[in-house]
């Protein structure tokens, strides 16, 4: 596939069909995906395909419990999760219910039926956080495993398959290790659900680039999308 199509059509899929992807194929999604950058190249990335289907039940089942609290921050009006405006993490607003049932979520019942459930894993040890002392949330460390992770999509995406990165599992980090034997330096980073789509996504919701790069300042003049017209001598 052209590039402009791969990074255009590379949306997140979560109904696909029951073919199986063929290992050889999903080593070639790897083999092309390993060149993402990581800080000093040291790559501390390890990811475990699940096949066992009592491995693929119980990731199933963390998923769901995971989903499930981000649901309850979405019924409260709330971004799941996020920090406040000073950037730091100040525990449960008061008006998040966990009690309240989560709504039916087709993706998440029909989680262990995906055709490759991959858990991305990241060795702690390799990771230069460099905005680890900053009075707010840290951010900087998943750059050097989340280019990792795009460049699988991007590259299942050009293999005619799709997929979707999700961290619902995050929120039970610790029995996810001891399912997956997982060592102590390492940290569950993603869940990549890959197989063949039902459909491709075909017409991706974006903000316009003027939207988003501007010159100089935050609220500086913006960069001209692609589509503007060239300035005349």
């Amino acid at each position: 596939m052209e590039f402009s199509d791969v990074v255009r059509t590379t949306g997140a899929v979560r109904r696909f069909t029951d073919e199986p992807v063929p290992d050889a194929t999903l080593a070639r999604v790897f083999d092309n995906a390993r060149f993402a950058p990581s800080g000093g190249n040291r790559q501390g990335w390890h990811v475990v395909i699940a096949r066992s289907a009592d491995v693929r039940r119980r990731l199933s089942e963390l998923s769901r419990a995971g989903w499930e609290e981000y649901q309850a921050y979405v019924d409260a009006g709330r971004v799941p999760f996020a920090p406040g405006e000073d950037g730091r993490m100040h525990g449960v607003p008061d008006d998040v219910d966990f009690t309240r049932p989560a709504p039916r979520n087709r993706f998440i019942e029909q989680l262990e039926r995906a055709p490759v459930l991959a858990v991305l894993a990241v060795d702690l040890r390799q990771l230069a956080v460099t905005d680890r002392d900053q009075p707010r949330h840290s951010i900087v460390g998943g750059g050097s495993v989340y280019p990792f992770a795009q460049n699988v999509l991007l590259s299942a995406r050009d293999a005619g398959l799709g997929g979707v990165l999700t961290t619902f599992l995050c929120r039970r980090e610790p029995e996810v290790k001891e399912l997956l034997g997982l060592p102590q330096p390492y940290a569950v980073a993603a869940l990549l659900a890959i197989g063949v789509p039902e459909r491709h996504p075909r017409k991706l919701t974006r903000r316009k680039v003027e939207e988003f790069v501007t010159f100089d300042r935050f609220d500086g003049a913006p960069l001209p999308g692609p589509d503007a017209a060239a300035p005349t001598d």
